[in-house]
C-alpha cells in the first residue's frame, strides 16, 4: 500500500470523505523522502511528499472519487483505486492535470494482454513504454522532438515514473520481491514519449489503433531498453529502413527470437525522407516485416549454437504480421537518428491503447489488432 502523509497534526478517521490510506506525521519534506527511503517505499530518487491536500487535488482534477477502482491486476485480482494512482502520481512529481494521462495508463497495464504480473515479476527486466497521443501532449507541455526519450518534459518524466512506484507500493513490485529482474533498465524509472504529431505527415499511432481522430489516448508496451540507430548516408527509404530492420535481427539473435510488437521511434530526419518518397506508416510496417527475420542457424554466430539443432532452417520473423510493428513519430529536428524498442517476451505481452476521457474513469482499452 502507498501511504499518504496528512497534512493535519493527527489524522481523522470519522471524515466519511476521509482518504482510505494510513497517514504518517513527519517534520518536512526531507523527513518524509527518509522514511519513504527507508521503508522502500520509492524508486530510490526523492518524492513529493503525498499530503491529503494534495492527492484530493489530483482526484478532483481527474474528477473521480478515492474509493472509485481504475483496474484490477487481473492475475492476484489486486484492485487499484483512484486514491493509490494519486499518491502515486503526487510522488512521482505529476501536476494535477497529468492524472487523466496516469489513469489511462494504469487502465490499460491491467488489460488481461498487457501480462502486469509476468512483465513485473520476471527475470527479463520490462519497462513500461507509454506513448501519448492527442490534444492533452499540448495542454499538459509533453515533449515529442528534442531528446524525446529522455529528460526534457517535467510531464514526460513523471507519468512515466508514476506507474513504478504504483508497482512497488499496490502491487508489491519492489526489486528482489516481486520484481525479480536480473538487470533491468533505465526505463523502469521512467519510459514515456508524446508523438510528435504537428511535424510529419503521418497517421497518429492511437488513431492507427482505433481510437477516434481528435482524441487523446495512451498505448503501453512492456519493453526492453531503446536501441538507438543512426543512418545519415542514404535518401532510400529501403537503405534507411534496412538500419531499422538489422537491428531488429540482432535482438532476434541476442536477446529473444520469438515475435512480437515492436516500436521503432522515427526521428524527423528519417521521416522527412520516408515521406518525400511518399512512404507511409504502413508501407514502412509491411516493408519492415519482411525484413526483419533471421533463420534460426543463425544463432550460431552469436554462441547460442546448441539450441540450433536440426533446426537451421527455420526462419523467424520480429513480428507476426506487419500490424505487430508500432511506428512513432518522435525526435529533434536533426541527425539521422532513430530507435527500435524491443518486446519483453512476444505475445505474452501486448500493447494495449486506451482513450483518455473527459472523465477518465470511463473510457475503454483497445487491444492489439
Amino acid at each position: 500500500m502507498i501511504p499518504a502523509m496528512s497534512d493535519a497534526k493527527t489524522a481523522t478517521t470519522s471524515d466519511p470523505h476521509a482518504l482510505a490510506s494510513k497517514t504518517y506525521e513527519v517534520d518536512d519534506a526531507f523527513a518524509a523522502n527518509e522514511l519513504y527511503q527507508d521503508n522502500g517505499w520509492t524508486d530510490g530518487l526523492p518524492i513529493v511528499p503525498p499530503t491529503e491536500k494534495l492527492v484530493r487535488e489530483f482526484l478532483d482534477a481527474a474528477q473521480v472519487a478515492g474509493e472509485d477502482v481504475v483496474a484490477v491486476e487481473p492475475v492476484r485480482r489486486r484492485r487499484i483505486t483512484a486514491e493509490k494512482v494519486a499518491i502515486a502520481a503526487v510522488m512521482a512529481g505529476c501536476r494535477p492535470e497529468y492524472m487523466p494521462v496516469v489513469l489511462a495508463v494504469v487502465r490499460a497495464m491491467c488489460v488481461p494482454e498487457f501480462g502486469l504480473h509476468g512483465t513485473s515479476a520476471s527475470t527479463g527486466g520490462s519497462a513500461q513504454f507509454i506513448v501519448v497521443n492527442g490534444p492533452i501532449r499540448r495542454a499538459i507541455g509533453m515533449n515529442s522532438t528534442h531528446n524525446a526519450l529522455a529528460n526534457a518534459s517535467r510531464a514526460n518524466a513523471t507519468i512515466g515514473r508514476t506507474p513504478r512506484l504504483l508497482i512497488v507500493n499496490v502491487l508489491g513490485g519492489a526489486p528482489g520481491r516481486l520484481d525479480r529482474s536480473t538487470l533491468g533498465h533505465p526505463g523502469k524509472f521512467t519510459y514515456c514519449v508524446a508523438e510528435d504529431e504537428e511535424d510529419n505527415t503521418w497517421a497518429p499511432l492511437a488513431a492507427e489503433r482505433g481510437v477516434a481522430a481528435g482524441q487523446s489516448a495512451v498505448t503501453v508496451l512492456a519493453a526492453g531498453a531503446p536501441h538507438q540507430l543512426m543512418n545519415e548516408w542514404t535518401r532510400d527509404p529501403r537503405e534507411l529502413l534496412e538500419t531499422y530492420a538489422a537491428t531488429m535481427r540482432a535482438n532476434l539473435l541476442t536477446y529473444s527470437i520469438w515475435a512480437g510488437n515492436y516500436v521503432i521511434v522515427v526521428g524527423r530526419q528519417h521521416r522527412e525522407t520516408l515521406q518525400a518518397a511518399g512512404w507511409s506508416k504502413r508501407d514502412v510496417r509491411e516493408f519492415v516485416h519482411e525484413r526483419a527475420r533471421v533463420t534460426r542457424a543463425e544463432w550460431r554466430s552469436v554462441g547460442k549454437g546448441a539450441v540450433v539443432g536440426g533446426k537451421g532452417d527455420n526462419v523467424h520473423t520480429a513480428l507476426r504480421t506487419p500490424d505487430d510493428l508500432l511506428v512513432v513519430a518522435a525526435g529533434g529536428p536533426a541527425g539521422g537518428f532513430g530507435a527500435v524498442i524491443p518486446p519483453w517476451y512476444a505475445e505474452k505481452s501486448l500493447a494495449v491503447t486506451v482513450s483518455i476521457e473527459p472523465r477518465s474513469a470511463g473510457s475503454r482499452p483497445r487491444r492489439t489488432p
